[in-house]
C-alpha cells in the first residue's frame, strides 16, 4: 500500500538458516493445509517472535494485545484517504473486521444504501520486527483474497504489508522510512504484487511511487479461489543484504542493498517495522488496472487470513555475531533509530536529502543498537546538527553507551545555527570506546523548548 504524505514543518509532535529449496518446501506444505490450518511449526534454526492464529468465536474482534484498529480515512494529521486515494472509511466494527469462528480473520468491505464504502485495517502494536545482526526475519501469512473477479471486483485492493517504525506517530516521512508490500492485489486479478518502497516521494532511487516491485500469478489455483502463503524473508546474513518475496515458496521478487545508495537503504531498513492487514476500495493502484469501485462492484467479499507469524533466525550458526550491524565510522542516519522518546522524523534539505530527526527537547533520546567500534579506540564524535531555537535556548547532545542513564562518554553544546535546516557538523571528544555497543543519543537542556535537529552522526579515532 503506497503511502504518500506532505511534509509540513511542525515543532514537537503533538500527535506525540534455510536454503531457498528448504523454504520452498516449508511454504508449499503450508499452502496445502486446510482453510482453518494452524501456523506451521518453525523450521530448525528459526524462532517464533509473533503469532496470531485468529482462533476465537465467530463475530468477535481481533486480539487488541496484538493489533490496533486504524479507523476513518487517514492517520491523525496524515494524508487524506490514507495517502492513496482510496474511498472507503475504515472502522472497528465487527461487520468489517471479525473472526469467522473457523480460525480465520475476515476483513469485509461493505457498501451502504447511499453508495458509501466501509472496510477494515489493522496493524500490529509491535513496531520492532527486523532481523538480528547477521540474521534473518521471516514475515508470512496464509490468505485467501476476496473471492470476486471481473467487473464485480473493480476497486478491491487487499494487502498484507509492513511500514517502518518511524512512520508511526509522524505520518509525513514516507517513503524514506521503508515499506515492504508482501502481498497486494487489485480488481480480482489472479496476481500477487510484492514491492519495496524507499527513497524520495517522487522518482528517486526507488522509482516512486511505483517502488521496486514485481508480480506473479498464484501457483496451481487462483489467488481468489484458494488460500496461499505469502512470505517476506529479510536476510542480513548475505552481502549484499537481501529482501525476498515468495508466494507458496516461489521466490518472485528480490531487492538487495546494492540496488540503491547506502543512505537510502539505511534510512529504509535500520529500524523495526510493523505489520498491516487491510482491504482498501479504490485508489491509485486499482485505477491503473481498470478503476473502481463502480456500480457493478459487489459488496461483501472478505479477505480471509488464516494466520500471521513472524520468525527470526540468528546468524553464525545460531548465535548473534560479535560485530554489530552498524559501523561506528560510517554515517549513521539519525532517523534509523531502533527506538526513541520524544522525537520525530522529517524530510531534510541537507546535502544528500533523506530525513532528519527533530522536535528534540530536554529529556528526549534515541537508541542505535549494535554499533561496532572495532579494536582501535574511537576518541571523536561528530554529529550533523541544525537549530532554529530562540535566543537564549540551547542544550547538550550527549553520547551514552548501553543505557540511556549511563554516564555520557562525550557531549557538545548547541544553540541556534541560523535555522532548523541550517546544518553544521560539530565535533566532540569522547572517552576511548572499543567493541560493540548500543549507542544512545540523549538530549539535555535547561529549557523545555525544542533546541536541535540531527541528520547523522559517526565516530573517529
Amino acid at each position: 500500500m503506497s503511502a504518500t504524505s506532505g511534509i509540513p514543518r511542525r515543532r514537537r509532535a503533538l500527535i506525540a538458516a534455510l536454503s531457498t529449496l528448504g523454504l520452498a518446501a516449508v511454504l508449499a506444505t503450508a499452502a496445502t493445509q486446510s482453510a482453518d490450518a494452524s501456523a506451521p511449526t518453525p523450521p530448525s534454526g528459526w524462532s517464533q517472535v509473533f503469532l496470531d492464529d485468529f482462533n476465537g468465536s465467530a463475530g468477535t474482534g481481533v486480539n487488541t494485545s496484538n493489533w490496533q484498529y486504524d479507523t476513518g480515512t487517514s492517520y491523525p494529521g496524515g494524508a487524506a484517504n490514507w495517502g492513496t486515494g482510496e474511498v472507503e472509511t475504515m472502522t472497528n466494527s465487527t461487520s468489517n473486521v471479525a473472526l469467522d469462528g473457523s480460525g480465520n480473520l475476515k476483513i469485509t468491505p461493505l457498501r451502504d444504501s447511499s453508495g458509501n464504502w466501509t472496510s477494515g485495517r489493522i496493524e500490529t502494536n509491535r513496531t520492532d520486527f527486523q532481523p538480528p545482526a547477521g540474521g534473518k526475519l521471516r514475515v508470512e501469512a496464509r490468505i485467501q483474497m476476496p473471492n470476486v473477479t471481473g467487473n464485480a471486483a473493480l476497486g478491491y485492493w487487499p494487502a498484507f504489508w509492513m511500514l517502518g517504525a518511524p512512520y508511526r506517530g509522524n505520518y509525513q516521512n514516507w517513503p524514506s522510512v521503508g515499506e515492504l508490500d508482501i502481498m497486494e492485489n487489485v480488481n480480482g486479478i489472479n496476481k500477487t504484487w510484492a514491492t519495496m518502497h524507499c527513497g524520495t516521494a517522487s522518482g528517486g532511487p526507488c522509482n516512486e511511487t511505483t517502488g521496486l516491485g514485481n508480480s506473479t500469478a498464484c501457483p496451481n489455483t487462483t489467488c481468489q479461489s484458494s488460500f496461499h502463503t505469502y512470505t517476506m524473508e529479510w536476510d542480513r546474513s548475505v552481502s549484499p543484504e537481501a529482501i525476498r518475496f515468495y508466494v507458496d515458496g516461489v521466490n518472485y521478487q528480490t531487492v538487495t542493498s546494492s540496488q540503491v545508495d547506502a543512505t537510502t537503504w539505511a534510512n529504509a531498513t535500520n529500524h523495526g517495522f510493523f505489520v498491516i492487514l487491510n482491504v482498501a476500495m479504490g485508489g491509485g493502484f486499482p485505477a491503473a488496472f481498470g478503476g473502481g469501485p463502480t456500480s457493478a462492484t459487489e459488496s461483501g467479499h472478505p479477505m480471509l487470513v488464516d494466520y500471521v507469524q513472524v520468525l527470526s533466525a540468528s546468524g553464525s550458526g545460531g548465535t548473534t555475531p560479535p560485530s554489530g550491524n552498524r559501523d561506528a565510522y560510517s554515517a549513521i542516519q539519525a532517523e534509523s533509530y531502533d527506538s526513541q522518546s520524544g522525537i520525530s522524523t522529517e524530510t531534510t534539505s541537507d546535502t544528500g536529502g533523506g530525513s532528519d530527526v527533530g522536535y528534540i527537547a530536554n529529556g528526549d533520546w534515541a537508541l542505535y543498537k549494535g554499533v561496532n567500534f572495532g579494536s582501535t579506540a574511537a576518541t571523536q564524535f561528530y554529529a550533523r546538527v541544525a537549530s532554529g531555537a530562540a535566543s537564549g535556548v540551547s542544550g547538550l547532545v550527549q553520547v551514552r553507551l548501553d543505557s540511556a542513564t549511563s554516564t555520557p562518554v562525550g557531549s557538545f553544546s548547541i544553540a541556534n545555527t541560523g535555522g532548523w535546516q541550517t546544518w553544521q557538523t560539530v565535533p566532540a571528544n569522547i572517552s576511548s570506546v572499543t567493541g560493540t555497543h548500543d549507542v544512545y543519543l540523549t538530549f539535555s537542556s535547561g529549557q523545555s523548548a525544542d533546541f536541535v535537529n540531527v541528520n547523522w552522526f559517526d565516530f573517529g579515532h
